[in-house]
C-alpha cells in the first residue's frame, strides 16, 4: 500500500475487459486538479474495483468507496462555498447548488467513470479545506453517447403501488460534453398512528387520536449541463434546472376526548415550492495557474396552505364545523451569487490560492393566519413579523496556503474574512452590519504502513436562515413560532483529528475525533409576546468520536461479502436560560447512532442487509420539550439480479422489522422555568413494510461498450 496509496488494478484483479482498458487511456479530461500534492496523499480506486458491484451510475460507485461517507452539502446555506459536499467532478466542483449531488451522480453512467480518488479537501480547492475526506469523480474523455433510465415501483401496505421514473443521458463530442436528466419525482405514503394526550401530574389520559396520515410528494426535474474541458485550467461550463416542486398532506383525525363525544377533526396541506437554477464557471490559465469565475443565480418559491377544521362529531354523522385555523404563506427567495478565485500549484514553493465571492440574497415573506370560528367564517390572526421583507449584501474574501515539509507530512493554512450588510423591513425595521475573521490550519500526515492521520482547527461561521426572521403557525403541531429580526449567527472554534488505516487488502479502518466550541448558539428563546422564536443563547460545547470499519470479509471465509460498520458517540452542552439548567443541543444531537451495511456479490446476484439505530433528540422551545425516537433499530434489505451487463432487477425490503417512528411532547406552563410538565404528548407513526421493485437499463458505449460487467 506505500504510504497509504491503494492502486487496483484491472489485471489484478482478473477482471479486466477491453471496454474498461481502452476507457482508462490518459485523455485531457483526467488531469489532475490544479494545486494537487504528491500523489500519495490520495487513494485511488479504477473502474475494475467496483466491477463485482455491476454500477449503474457514478452514485453507485461513490457509496461503494471504502471508507467514504458521501455528504450532500446544504442547498439552503446562502452563497456558494458553504453549500458544498465532498464530491468534485474531474477536480472541479459542480457549479450548481440546488441540484444536490447524489441526483448530479445518478445522471453520470458507471461506464464513464475511469477511477475516483480520495483525499483531504485541500487538494481541490478552499471550499473543501476544512473537509478530511474529499472524493474526486474522474470521468473518460472518450467520445460517444450513454445512459441510464430506471423504473420503479413501490407497493406499500395499503396495497397502493407507487411508481417513478427517471433517465439520463450523457454525450460527449471531443473536449465537449452535455448532460441531460430528468424525473417524475413520486412519492406517495400512506401512515397510521395515534396520540396520547395525558396529565402531566397524574398521568390521567386526557384525550386519544387515531390518524392516518396521506402524503403525496411530487417533485419532478430536468436540469441539463454543458461543460467544454481542455485541461484543468480551461475550462467552461454551464448548467440549468427546473423543479416545480409540490406536497399535500391529507390527515384524518378521530379523536376521543376523556370528557365528551368523540369528534372527526382534519388537516390539510398544500405546498407549492418551486426552484429554478442557472450557473457557470469558466476556468483559464493566469501566471502559471488558473483564473476561475463562478456565476449563479437561484430563484425559489414559497406558496403553501394549512388548514385545520374541528367538528363537533363524526363524518358519518352530519357534524358542523366548529373551528379551526387557516394559514396562507407567500415567499420569494432570490439568490444571485458571483465568485473568482485564482490557484498556482506552486508558488514559491507553496501551493497557494486567494479569491473572492459577492452574493446578494432577498426575502419577501407574507403571512395570513386565520382563525375558524363556530359558524365557520374566517378571523384574521395578526403575528409578529408576519409581513416582512428581508436583504442580504455579503462579501468573502481568502487566502490559502500549503506546503510540503517533508514526503510524509504537509501543512495547510489560511484566512478568510466575511462582511455582511442585514436588513429587515415590514413589520419591524431593522440593520446591522457583521464582520468576521475565520482562520484555518491543518497538519497532514502519512508516516508509511498505510497510516494516515490529520489534525485541523479553523473558525466557523454560521449562516443565518431568513425564515427564522419571520412568524409562522404550525397547525400540524398546535403552536406559533415567532420571527426574530435581531437574529445573530452562531460562531464557532472547530477541532478535527482524524486516524486511518488500512487493513484487510482493501478495507479501511477510520476513527474521527472532534471538539467544538460554539458562541452565540442558535436556539429558542421566549419572546416579549410569549412566543418561542429562535435566538441566540451563551456559549456551547460539542465533543464527538466515530469509527467507520469497511472492510471486505473474504479473509475470513466470506467470499464476495463486504462489511460496512459506522459508529458515533457524542456529547452538546449549553445553558439554558429559561430553565436554569445544562442541557443539549436543540436539533439532530443523539448522543450515539450506529448502522452495519453487509453486502454479497456472487456472479450475476447481489443481496445485503442495512440495519440502524440512533438515541432520542430533542428540540427545546419555550414552553416545550419535543423529543424525537425510533421504536426500535431501522432495517432494509435488498436482492439484484443482473440478466445482463446493460440491465439490472432489484426487490428491496424497506422497514424490514416494522419500526415506529414517535415523538414525545412535554408542555409546560406558562413555560418551561416550571418545575413540572403540565401536560404529555405521546405520538406513534407507522408506514408498516413497503416492497420495492427497480429496473435499471443502461445504453450507449461511448466509454467502452457498457462499462463494468457481472
Amino acid at each position: 500500500m506505500g504510504k497509504g496509496l491503494l492502486l487496483v488494478s484491472a489485471a489484478a484483479l482478473g477482471l479486466g475487459s477491453p471496454g474498461l482498458a481502452a476507457a482508462q487511456q490518459p485523455v485531457a479530461g483526467e488531469q489532475a486538479p490544479a494545486g494537487q500534492g504528491p500523489s500519495s496523499r490520495r487513494s485511488t480506486y479504477d473502474a475494475a474495483f467496483f466491477v463485482p458491484y455491476a454500477p449503474r451510475t457514478a452514485l453507485d460507485i461513490v457509496r461503494r468507496v471504502p471508507g467514504f461517507g458521501l455528504e450532500l452539502g446544504d442547498s439552503e446555506v446562502r452563497g456558494f462555498a458553504g453549500a458544498a459536499g465532498n464530491v468534485v467532478i474531474n477536480g472541479a466542483r459542480p457549479s450548481s447548488k440546488s441540484e444536490s449531488l447524489d441526483t448530479l451522480l445518478a445522471g453520470i453512467p458507471a461506464n464513464r467513470v475511469v477511477r475516483v480518488e480520495v483525499g483531504p479537501g485541500d487538494l481541490y480547492g478552499a471550499e473543501y479545506s476544512g473537509r478530511s475526506q474529499v472524493l474526486n469523480v474522474v470521468l473518460s474523455a472518450q467520445g460517444g453517447v450513454d445512459g441510464n433510465l430506471t423504473a420503479k415501483g413501490r407497493r406499500i401496505w395499503t396495497g397502493y403501488l407507487n411508481t417513478d421514473i427517471s433517465g439520463s443521458a450523457l454525450i460527449k463530442r471531443g473536449a465537449s460534453s452535455i448532460n441531460l436528466s430528468a424525473g417524475t419525482g413520486r412519492d406517495r405514503q400512506v401512515e397510521e398512528g395515534f396520540d396520547e394526550l395525558t396529565d402531566g401530574q397524574t398521568g390521567e389520559l386526557l384525550e386519544y387520536r387515531a390518524k392516518t396520515n396521506r402524503y403525496f410528494e411530487r417533485d419532478p426535474y430536468l436540469s441539463a449541463s454543458w461543460a467544454l474541458e481542455r485541461a484543468s485550467d480551461n475550462a467552461v461550463r454551464l448548467n440549468g434546472r427546473w423543479q416545480p416542486s409540490r406536497f399535500d398532506l391529507e390527515q384524518e383525525n378521530r379523536v376521543s376526548p376523556a370528557a365528551g363525544p368523540e369528534h372527526d377533526d382534519s388537516l390539510l396541506q398544500r405546498y407549492r415550492t418551486p426552484v429554478f437554477e442557472v450557473g457557470g464557471d469558466v476556468t483559464r490559465p493566469l501566471a502559471g495557474g488558473a483564473l476561475k469565475f463562478v456565476g449563479l443565480a437561484t430563484r425559489r418559491k414559497r406558496n403553501n396552505f394549512d388548514a385545520y377544521v374541528a367538528r363537533d362529531g363524526l363524518l358519518a354523522g352530519d357534524a358542523d364545523v366548529i373551528g379551526g385555523f387557516e394559514q396562507t404563506q407567500k415567499a420569494r427567495l432570490n439568490e444571485s451569487i458571483g465568485r473568482v478565485s485564482w490557484n498556482r500549484p506552486d508558488l514559491l514553493g507553496f501551493s497557494f490560492e486567494a479569491g473572492g465571492e459577492a452574493v446578494l440574497n432577498t426575502l419577501d415573506y407574507n403571512l395570513l393566519l386565520f382563525a375558524l370560528d363556530e359558524n365557520a367564517d374566517r378571523v384574521r390572526i395578526d403575528l409578529p413579523l408576519d409581513d416582512a421583507g428581508v436583504k442580504e449584501k455579503r462579501a468573502e474574501a481568502y487566502v490559502n496556503v500549503g506546503r510540503n515539509l517533508s514526503p510524509e507530512l504537509r501543512i495547510d493554512g489560511g484566512l478568510s474574512f466575511e462582511l455582511s450588510r442585514l436588513t429587515v423591513t415590514g413589520d419591524t425595521e431593522a440593520e446591522r452590519t457583521l464582520r468576521f475573521l475565520k482562520p484555518n490550519v491543518a497538519v497532514d500526515w502519512k508516516p508509511g504502513g498505510a497510516w494516515h492521520a490529520r489534525l485541523s482547527v479553523r473558525r466557523t461561521v454560521a449562516q443565518l436562515d431568513f425564515f427564522d426572521f419571520i412568524s409562522v403557525a404550525e397547525l400540524s403541531n398546535d403552536r406559533v413560532t415567532g420571527g426574530n429580526a435581531n437574529l445573530l449567527p452562531q460562531r464557532a472554534w472547530e477541532v478535527r483529528a482524524t486516524v486511518d488505516k488500512a487493513i484487510l487488502g482493501d478495507g479501511l479502518v477510520k476513527l474521527d475525533f472532534g471538539i467544538d466550541r460554539i458562541s452565540q448558539l442558535q436556539d429558542q428563546i421566549l419572546t416579549e409576546e410569549g412566543f418561542s422564536a429562535p435566538g441566540n443563547l451563551g456559549t456551547g460545547k460539542r465533543r464527538f468520536v466515530s469509527l467507520n470499519v469497511d472492510a471486505p470479509l473474504d479473509r475470513l471465509g466470506l467470499a464476495g461479502t463486504r462489511m460496512k460498520l459506522n459508529g458515533q458517540l457524542q456529547k452538546t452542552r449549553v445553558f439554558d436560560p429559561i430553565s436554569g439548567q445544562v442541557r443539549n443541543f436543540s436539533g439532530f444531537f443523539p448522543d450515539w447512532e450506529w448502522s452495519i451495511d453487509l453486502r454479497r456479490d456472487v456472479g450475476r446476484f447481489s443481496y445485503g442487509l442495512v440495519v440502524s439505530h440512533r438515541d432520542r433528540f430533542s428540540f427545546f422551545r419555550a414552553d416545550e420539550i419535543d423529543t424525537n425516537l425510533n421504536g426500535g433499530p431501522y432495517a432494509t434489505a435488498f436482492l439484484e439480479y443482473r440478466p445482463s451487463p446493460r440491465t439490472s432487477v432489484e426487490l428491496d425490503v424497506d422497514n424490514l422489522l416494522d419500526t415506529t417512528g414517535e415523538r414525545e411532547r412535554q408542555f409546560f406552563f406558562p413555560n418551561r422555568s416550571a418545575a413540572e410538565p403540565a401536560a404529555f404528548e405521546r405520538r406513534v407513526r407507522n408506514r408498516h413494510v413497503s416492497f420495492g421493485l427497480t429496473l435499471k437499463q443502461s445504453f450507449g458505449g461511448g466509454a467502452g461498450g457498457g462499462g463494468a460487467k457481472p
